[in-house]
C-alpha cells in the first residue's frame, strides 16, 4: 500500500466495493492512505450493510447508492459531487456483470439481452462516468477501470466477459484520445485472478487461480493491495504521462502466453 501522500487534497470517486475482499476496497484503502478524500458507493440496500462501514472507516465524505442500471442514479452521484466538492480528480470504475445463464454457456449462445446488459454495466457505464466527470476535471484527472487477461486471450470459462472486457479496453484507448487534450488520463488495470465475490460467478475459478500460480514468473497470486498500490500511483500526478494503457498487475502471467 502507498506510503506516500501523493493524493493529498485530491477528490476521488470509488465505484465497485462489495465487501472487504473487493478489488475496489484495496484501491480505496490505498487512495485514502495517499491522502485522498473519497466518495464511495454501494449497489443497493442489500449491499449497504457491507459497504457503508468500510466507507466510514475511510471517512468518506460522500456515501451513496449506485446501480448504473437504474435511471438517474449515476447522475445523482455526480450531482452530489458537484454540490459538495465542485470538482473531481479521479474515478475508479470497478464493476462488471453478466447474467449467469449467459456467462456460463458458450459465447455464441449468449442472449441478446444478456450481452447488452453485460456491455451496459461493465463497459458503457465507464463511458457515462467519463462524460459526467469531464466537466469536473478542468485541471485534468485520472479515470481508471478494471479489466482482465481474458480480454486479450481466451481464458477457459471466462466466456462472455472476454469480449466485454475487450470492448472496455478499446474504449479506454478512445477515451484517452478524446480526453487527452483536457489533461484527463484514462487507463485500465488488469489484475491477475483474485478471490472476489464477482469472480465467484466464474465456473471453475479455483482452477483458474491455480493455473495462474503455475504460469506466473513470480509463482504467486496478487492481492487487492497490489492492485491498490498501482491505482494510487495512476491516480496521482507522478503518472501524468501514462494514458490509454492496460497495465497488468498479475505477477507476470500475461507474458507467459
Amino acid at each position: 500500500m502507498s506510503m506516500t501522500r501523493n493524493l493529498q487534497g485530491k477528490k476521488g470517486l470509488v465505484v465497485g466495493i462489495a465487501n472487504e475482499s473487493s478489488i475496489a476496497w484495496g484501491c480505496a484503502r490505498a487512495f485514502h492512505a495517499a491522502g485522498a478524500d473519497l466518495a464511495i458507493t454501494w449497489l443497493n440496500d442489500k449491499a449497504r450493510p457491507y459497504v457503508q462501514p468500510l466507507a466510514e472507516r475511510l471517512e468518506a465524505g460522500i456515501q451513496m447508492p449506485l446501480d448504473v442500471e437504474q435511471p438517474g442514479q449515476l447522475e445523482a452521484v455526480f450531482d452530489t459531487i458537484t454540490r459538495q466538492w465542485g470538482r473531481l480528480d479521479f474515478v475508479l470504475h470497478s464493476i462488471a456483470f453478466a447474467p449467469a445463464a449467459d456467462l456460463h454457456g458458450r459465447v455464441i449462445d449468449c442472449s441478446r439481452e444478456g450481452f447488452a446488459r453485460a456491455m451496459d454495466v461493465s463497459c458503457h457505464s465507464f463511458l457515462r462516468m467519463a462524460r459526467l466527470a469531464e466537466p469536473l476535471m478542468p485541471q485534468g484527472g485520472s479515470l481508471l477501470t478494471m479489466s482482465y487477461l481474458g480480454a486479450a486471450e481466451v481464458i477457459d470459462n471466462y466466456g462472455l466477459m472476454g469480449p466485454v472486457k475487450a470492448a472496455l479496453e478499446s474504449g479506454v484507448r478512445y477515451m484517452a484520445t478524446e480526453l487527452g487534450p483536457k489533461g484527463i488520463r484514462v487507463n485500465a488495470v488488469s489484475p491477475g485472478p483474485l478471490a472476489t465475490r464477482a469472480a465467484s460467478g466464474i465456473a471453475q475459478f479455483d482452477q483458474l487461480m491455480a493455473d495462474a500460480v503455475q504460469r506466473a514468473p513470480l509463482g504467486r497470486l496478487v492481492d487487492i493491495d497490489d492492485v491498490g498500490a498501482l491505482c494510487a500511483f495512476l491516480a496521482g500526478n507522478t503518472a501524468r504521462s501514462i494514458t490509454g494503457s492496460t497495465l497488468y498487475v498479475d505477477a507476470g502471467v500475461h507474458i507467459m502466453g
